[in-house]
């Protein structure tokens, strides 16, 4: 990894603020969920993974990925995006449900995948990690289209801006339960766990089911107290608060702030000498005079 690459955002990015906040949980979850509910996007995900055998595994690599198209250097993000790439190459058929051809690398639900994800991120972090202003949101989605380039996406036909965003979302017609959506739903919220690791999960389902657009939860036949919905942000980001403090975080963030952190030091300590009066000049004037 070249330690002088930043990669495609940097320190002062908001994709670097929102991505290394616990709230990704929840994002990344209600990502999934949305996204399954376009019936040729989940067709090539219920051929070709095995994400009911293998939940842990999924998340696990699309985690994996956002880290490191996010804080690795340039070449590790151009990498795993090729890796990306050629598995989306592979993965094409026909939905049983609608009777159409699909293929993971068709523009179309690249760009379906690509927004939902955005849109996720975002309303995650608006409802458990802080104040998000316009502007900064309208940032996060202009640097997140260089993201989407790397998945095989055109620039100019990505989303650049939060009002784009909205209208594009907005714009999507044809979503569909179906029934592998609703296994994905189900394993997705009632994953097998430990006894004592269910409680903090049944937190984490509920805070994606929170944020779910009421349309979104219509589909899936999830019903929400919206009364129920302040105790809930509350107790979240008091926990996306403690994560913060005790845990380390991932190691491709903190590899990432460890770079940045040492292409800043020479700057500084060039600015800070720059600003330094010269007392050894000035105790020679006196000793002169």
């Amino acid at each position: 990894m070249d330690g002088r690459d930043l990669g495609l955002f940097g320190p002062d990015s908001v994709t670097w603020r929102l991505h290394s906040h616990p709230s990704m949980m929840v994002g990344g979850l209600r990502a999934l969920l949305v996204q399954a509910l376009n019936p040729l996007a989940m067709a090539g995900v219920d051929r070709y993974s095995r994400f009911r055998e293998d939940l842990w595994g999924r998340l696990d690599r699309t985690t994996e990925f956002v880290m490191v198209t996010t804080f690795g250097d340039t070449a590790s993000a151009g990498k795993a995006a090729a890796r990306v790439r050629s598995i989306h190459g592979r993965v094409r058929g026909i939905d049983d449900i609608t009777g159409l051809p699909y293929r993971a690398d068709d523009p179309d639900l690249l760009l379906w995948v690509h927004a939902v994800e955005v849109d996720s991120f975002l309303a995650a972090y608006r409802h458990y990690g802080g104040r998000l202003t316009p502007d900064e949101a309208d940032r996060y989605v202009a640097e997140m289209v260089r993201a989407a380039e790397l998945v095989g996406l055109d620039a100019q036909s990505v989303p650049a801006s939060a009002a784009e965003l909205d209208a594009y979302l907005a714009g999507v017609t044809g979503l569909l339960l179906t029934p592998a959506a609703r296994q994905g739903m189900e394993v997705m919220l009632s994953p097998p766990l430990p006894l004592a690791a269910r409680p903090l999960w049944k937190l984490i389902a509920a805070a994606t089911v929170a944020t779910m657009p009421p349309d979104i939860r219509a589909l899936y036949g999830l019903e929400w107290f919206k009364p129920a919905s302040f105790g809930l942000r509350f107790n979240v980001a008091a926990l996306c608060r403690a994560i913060n403090l005790i845990l380390p975080g991932p190691p491709q963030v903190r590899q990432a702030r460890a770079r940045a952190r040492a292409l800043e030091a020479p700057s500084v300590v060039a600015e800070r000498r720059r600003r330094t009066p010269d007392l050894g000049h000035h105790r020679r004037v006196v000793e002169v005079t």
